[in-house]
């Protein structure tokens, strides 16, 4: 009889046991699912910026005749503002990836939850570094655009395609929000790794 008593105090503490496990499982599970919406929001908000800087540099261009020539200002006469166009690309395509993965990819497992944190963490940092040498690129080249370099002896064109040069500038800071989000989302993912 003494066994049946110390097996039957042995049951509450290994149920009680369980029942911690179970709520450090569902905690975890709604602090990931809370994670990931807060993730899928962000993403969402970097591609429709992406797309829009995409949109607003490509479709810009002017024409202005200056002393009977004429002259057409475009983006794929730059290859700066080429490197802009094609690294908000980069980072909208393979975020649209990345979204659909995550909205297909629902549960997993606690081992696999740091592995994919961390895959997500360098994703992001990659695409936010790629974004900042975009908008780099595109801001040095929009600067000589606007001031000119009289050193080298560049004149400042903007005088003369001024709606191209302010489209451009518009282009650019919707790319430098887009950049914001993007690193965002990488501190986010971040403090979820350490945490």
């Amino acid at each position: 009889m003494a066994d049946s008593k110390d097996s039957f105090k042995m049951e509450p503490k290994s149920s009680s046991s369980s029942n911690t496990t179970t709520t450090t499982t569902s905690s975890l599970q709604k602090h990931h699912t809370t994670f990931m919406m807060a993730q899928n929001i962000l993403r969402i908000l970097v591609i429709i910026l992406t797309a829009v800087s995409i949109l607003v540099t490509v479709t810009n261009n002017q024409t202005v005749t200056l002393y009977t020539f004429q002259f057409e200002a475009h983006f794929y006469y730059s290859s700066s503002l080429k490197f802009f166009v094609a690294a908000n690309s980069v980072v909208c395509f393979l975020s649209v990836l990345l979204l659909i993965f995550n909205l297909l990819k629902r549960r997993q497992q606690k081992h696999q939850l740091k592995d994919y944190y961390f895959f997500l963490f360098l994703f992001d940092l990659v695409m936010t570094v790629l974004l900042i040498a975009g908008c780099a690129a595109a801001t040095a080249v929009g600067f000589v655009g606007q001031y000119g370099e009289d050193h080298v002896g560049w004149t400042p064109i903007c005088d003369h395609v001024k709606k191209f040069c302010k489209t451009n500038l518009t282009s650019l800071l919707i790319s430098y929000l887009a950049f914001f989000a993007n690193l965002g989302l990488t501190v986010l993912i971040a403090y979820t790794c350490t945490s």
